[in-house]
């Protein structure tokens, strides 16, 4: 892992770790940021889109248990940040659409999806 996905892993780990203590009532975040959720959905859509680009690019020539790693930070990592983004929505605005960060990490997925279904196979030689 490169000194620059290790910060990422820091990065990523301490915004799960805000979540999650907006979650407990220990930090309460909501009403610093004003994004509709037609924002939210298209930061979704672009870091799905960049992290399964930046994945397909990273996996090859890797150790599979390396592989493994670099998964788990670009499919799990970036949504910390949109899952961030909507603890800061209003608490109105997080009423009215109780499961858009969860609908949010589906549109992630989906768009993570696209580049590695349509990544090319590497060709294995016979003999």
């Amino acid at each position: 892992m490169s000194p620059f996905e290790r910060s990422l892993v820091g990065f990523f780990t301490a915004c799960w770790g805000v979540v999650v203590l907006d979650l407990a009532g220990l930090l309460p975040l909501h009403g610093r940021v004003e994004l509709s959720l037609y924002a939210l959905y298209s930061t979704a859509a672009a870091l799905g889109w960049v992290a399964g680009n930046v994945w397909v690019h990273r996996r090859r020539g890797v150790h599979p248990m390396l592989r493994r790693r670099l998964l788990l930070l670009w499919l799990l990592g970036p949504p910390s940040l949109v899952t961030l983004l909507r603890a800061m929505a209003p608490i109105a605005r997080q009423f009215d659409a109780p499961l858009a960060a969860v609908w949010a990490f589906g549109v992630y997925g989906i768009f993570f999806l696209v580049p590695v279904t349509f990544a090319p196979e590497r060709t294995r030689s016979s003999g």
